[in-house]
């Protein structure tokens, strides 16, 4: 495996926020913080030379195409999808998974919002807060591989609108259910959260504690309400920033951890 300073250094000089990975994790906190700079880069890959890079999905935003085992296939979601003019020709790269990104700045007249599944097998990562490996990074022995050389396209205004639009309803045949799908379980409102976000502007911190309480309500790990309450966030049409919402989720634990202490 070898050093990959110099990658580093000039993604970093070209304008991109450079993250140090082991495996598919950050090897810092980086959430809304500033990139870091040339020299913070030369000092990290000194102390872990074998550290592998990402880009925050800062001023860009990534076209995630994957092919799920048993599951979606994103390559045919992409071939089939009725809006190839859409997509202009930009840089992309082959991930060590087999899957294909494609890399479009964002625009200036309006904000991409992230989402995980919008077609089947294929997320788009956009928040501020996200990352994507790049090549030529390594995972499991196979590397990143850039595909062209094409400079980083402005995704089209269309794009950008499909992205945000909610995602039509699948097309199923509910005709000979007979389940009452108005009158939820609280249980069943959690799960659907993580898919619809947390609802208007005004209310999204309570939403989000509500939700991470009932969670953990529920018995569900700490460490997994962090993840499905980031998720949810995400899903947000406003989000808070990823800040704010591990502050509010964490607030929810720590109560919780005082609730049970209390009823030992």
């Amino acid at each position: 495996m070898r050093n990959l300073v110099n990658y580093a250094v000039r993604y970093a000089k070209a304008g991109f926020s450079v993250l140090p990975m082991i495996g598919k994790k950050p090897m810092i906190k980086f959430a809304d913080q500033p990139a870091l700079t040339v020299d913070q880069i030369q000092s990290y890959w000194r102390s872990h030379p074998y550290a592998q890079l990402a880009l925050r999905t800062t001023n860009f935003f990534v076209i995630d195409i994957d092919e799920h085992p048993g599951g979606a296939d994103g390559f045919q979601s992409f071939k089939d999808y009725e809006h190839p003019e859409y997509f202009r020709e930009t840089l992309s790269q082959k991930t060590a998974g087999g899957g294909r990104q494609l890399f479009y700045l964002k625009r200036e007249d309006s904000t991409v919002q992230q989402n995980i599944g919008w077609l089947p097998g294929i997320d788009i990562k956009a928040h501020v807060n996200n990352y994507v490996m790049v090549a030529p990074s390594e995972r499991n022995g196979k590397a990143y591989q850039w595909e062209n050389r094409n400079p980083i396209a402005t995704g089209t205004a269309e794009l950008v609108a499909a992205i945000n639009a909610k995602a039509a309803t699948a097309e199923v045949d509910l005709s000979g259910l007979k389940t009452d799908y108005s009158k939820k379980s609280g249980t069943a409102e959690l799960f659907e959260t993580v898919v619809a976000g947390l609802g208007d502007t005004g209310g999204r911190n309570n939403a989000l504690a509500s939700f991470a309480g009932g969670l953990l309500f529920r018995g569900v790990d700490p460490r997994a309400v962090i993840q499905l309450g980031l998720l949810a966030n995400a899903n947000t049409d406003d989000s808070l920033t990823q800040r704010e919402a591990k502050t509010t989720i964490e607030s929810m634990i720590k109560k919780e951890i005082r609730r049970r202490e209390a009823n030992q």
